[in-house]
């Protein structure tokens, strides 16, 4: 059931709502420290009549929620009682100075190990709305997620018209089978891993799979009222529509940065991503089947099931039959297209959108896919994704340690910002025959100088959407396209005025996406396909953002519970 603004004390202690009525507080708080245990444990659960042991937070699938208001200062100790090496990502949160907290493995930390804790300890700056944590190593984040609420300083309301009440949607996926197991056993042979037999709304499939009857998540409505929807794609690999029958859905956030509202059938949202919505009780009282299921245009095997809950207004009995709604064929590439393009920064007084106008550092990185030779694989070729035809080859200690402790040997800061040999990039499709090298190689960037990256997918073995996650910064996504980038016509289409502000961004099928930021975060930054299939195979690299000259702009000292390796 959703939950009430009024039953929450955590939002109520910055504004009531009841119906329409809002009342603010606008005396001054203090910043407050909020404290979290996260107990990593296995647990025995049961999903489409298959029971198997899983990794969890405190127990829970999902697992709990953050609460934190904006200024406040977090510490979550993650204790590790499970038998695989742990860490967790903070997803969204820009962890200034501090990537000690931002959690990838072998990036900002070495992993926590079997019977070790680590206290991540951050302040939440600046930011405000809906975000997410998951498990950064291994496919561990499958069942290792959960929703991180940051509520608005007291005083501040949302801008847009206040919900009456809440809830989170978290849309993930499942597999019957261990999935380190199957992971393990496919890359051995050198064969992609076997798509999820469920989608899940909350860790639940829903009423349309077998036995899953009493594992589907119900919101109960009351006629004419608002509701905020908070919408996360915790999926591993598949981007999703999600709608529900016969209600509108008024997009309002993404990835935590309010947007101009519009109203829309359906959202399109990629792994990483969240969306919060309104939705508006004004229908015939009834049941009505909210569902998810993914968007792939291009020729990959994906898991086409559908995921579903239900929207039922209070005081109607569990017998009626729940209506499906209509979402966008899987391969409706025209709408999602349409549907990135209305996304807009809000662009409001007090959330500007301050776009970098002029940039110092001009980056093109194309995205591939090739083969590469392993004997003991069963075809005797395994799959690789490279950058500018470089694989990500993982490191054995973090490379934050490593640039700041200055260790030699561990990485190299000549990732080139082009690719050494352009190509007709989109264009029939294309053998590997571009010899893929493998490496640990970044790009160091200067202190607060302004980046433009354009992200090219390719037809190298073939073209697919991926979803792009830079830790450590929000960016402004200016311009997108499809087929090959045009650095002579396309900049002048970029949107530099309200152009979406997010942390994930999908580059499309065939096409091309340019996004821009300004690096004033100094450290070492990971960015990634949050396809977990990709990401395993190479699609990966980091950012070494240089000190600035300010006492107050180098990284920090370590904490000294930092994980060792």
């Amino acid at each position: 059931m959703a939950s009430s603004c009024l039953r929450n004390r955590f939002l109520c202690a910055f504004v009531f709502v009841f119906c329409g009525f809002l009342g603010l507080i606008t005396s001054p708080a203090e910043a407050a420290i909020k404290k979290y245990q996260f107990d990593v444990q296995v647990k025995n659960v049961s999903r489409l009549c298959h029971a198997k042991s899983i990794v969890t937070v405190n127990g829970r699938f999902p697992g709990p929620t953050i609460y934190v208001r904006e200024g406040d200062r977090l510490q979550i100790n993650v204790t590790n009682h499970a038998q695989y090496n742990m860490s967790i990502h903070w997803h969204g949160l820009k962890q200034y100075r501090n990537g000690w907290a931002d959690g990838p493995a072998y990036v900002t930390q070495c992993p926590i190990q079997t019977g070790s804790s680590y206290t991540y300890d951050f302040n939440v700056t600046g930011q405000r709305g809906t975000l997410w944590w998951h498990a950064h190593i291994l496919w561990l984040r499958a069942t290792v997620y959960g929703a991180i609420v940051i509520v608005p300083k007291q005083g501040t309301p949302f801008p847009f018209p206040q919900p009456c009440w809440e809830t989170k949607i978290i849309l993930g996926e499942w597999w019957n089978v261990d999935v380190e197991t199957f992971v393990n056993k496919a890359n051995s042979l050198g064969l992609p891993p076997n798509s999820s037999d469920a989608h899940t709304i909350n860790g639940k499939p829903g009423p349309l799979f077998p036995c899953s009857e009493k594992h589907t998540f119900t919101m109960v409505v009351e006629q004419g009222k608002t509701y905020l929807l908070r919408i996360i794609n915790a999926a591993l690999n598949d981007e999703l529509f999600f709608g529900i029958a016969g209600h509108n859905l008024t997009v309002v956030e993404v990835d935590a940065v309010y947007t101009k509202p519009f109203t829309t059938q359906a959202i399109l949202i990629a792994p990483g991503q969240t969306t919060n919505v309104l939705v508006k009780a004004n229908q015939a009282s009834g049941r009505y089947f909210m569902a998810a299921r993914p968007f792939m245009d291009a020729p990959v095997p994906v898991d086409n099931k559908i995921a579903t809950g239900i929207l039922q207004y209070r005081g109607v009995p569990n017998t009626v039959l729940p209506s499906l709604p209509q979402l966008p064929n899987p391969n409706d590439t025209s709408f999602a297209l349409s549907y990135n393009n209305k996304l807009r920064s809000l662009n409001a007084p007090n959330f500007p959108a301050n776009v970098p106008l002029k940039v110092d550092r001009k980056l093109f990185y194309t995205i591939g896919f090739g083969k590469e030779s392993c004997p003991s694989c069963l075809n005797g070729t395994r799959f690789v994704a490279s950058l500018n035809n470089i694989s990500f080859e993982m490191p054995q200690v973090g490379l934050l340690q490593a640039h700041y402790f200055n260790l030699k040997g561990v990485f190299k800061t000549d990732f080139p910002d082009r690719p050494s040999t352009p190509f007709n990039y989109t264009g029939a499709p294309l053998t590997a025959s571009l010899r893929t090298s493998t490496g640990t190689r970044l790009s160091k960037i200067a202190f607060n100088s302004t980046v433009e990256l354009v992200l090219q997918d390719t037809n190298l073995l073939t073209v697919e959407s991926h979803p792009f996650h830079l830790h450590g910064y929000n960016f402004f996504v200016v311009g997108t396209g499809i087929g090959n980038f045009d650095p002579a016509k396309d900049p002048a289409k970029y949107n530099l005025v309200d152009p979406v502000e997010r942390n994930t961004v999908g580059v499309p099928t065939g096409g091309w996406t340019a996004i821009r930021f300004r690096a004033d975060n100094p450290g070492v930054w990971f960015m990634h396909c949050h396809l977990e299939l990709h990401t395993g195979w190479g699609l990966k690299t980091a950012f070494v953002v240089e000190d600035g000259p300010g006492s107050d702009q180098s990284v920090l000292p370590p904490p000294r519970d930092l994980p060792p390796c």
